[in-house]
């Protein structure tokens, strides 16, 4: 039977968000488990919807600085990746615990769309100031899944 996990995002010291999770593969440094959307209702984006019956599937690593969603509808049909800039996942006692840094980037599905997020609210969190290298840390994420998003095959090589 597959484990039960909870997934808890946190962001400037305060719980954003917690929800189930089933625990799909843990390769020791990347934990991979699958999710419904856990928000109420919808959240448009303008360039994409996260609705009820979304299906998220979602890696997070031990060693990286970022989490990597993979969203579907109900029915399968993939809408593209969105990628988190975190400090590093601690799994423990059932949880994994990911702080979230601000900086976001979306792909389509077709790798055509390739969408830098949030870099506004990242410089006005004060990060920069206050912990220098975890800043210094995310920006060299959010570079790396934008290099990635961009080259062949994508990210679909970061999930193999």
């Amino acid at each position: 039977m597959a484990e039960q996990l909870t997934v808890v995002l946190t962001k400037a010291g305060r719980t954003k968000i917690r929800y189930p999770a089933t625990q799909v593969a843990d390769d020791g440094d990347r934990i991979s488990v699958r999710a419904p959307w856990a928000a109420e209702g919808v959240r448009d984006f303008g360039f994409v919807r996260f609705e009820p019956g979304d299906v998220f599937t979602e890696h997070f690593w031990r060693t990286r600085w970022y989490a990597v969603k993979e969203v579907r509808t109900g029915d399968g049909v993939l809408k593209g990746w969105y990628c988190d800039v975190t400090r590093p996942a601690l799994v423990r006692s059932g949880e994994i615990l990911v702080e979230d840094l601000d900086l976001d980037l979306w792909v389509s599905a077709d790798g055509t769309s390739v969408l830098r997020l949030d870099e506004d609210e990242f410089a006005e969190s004060g990060l920069a100031t206050s912990d220098p290298e975890a800043a210094a840390q995310a920006v060299r994420a959010l570079d790396a899944l934008d290099d990635q998003a961009h080259s062949e095959p994508g990210l679909a090589a970061l999930l193999r």
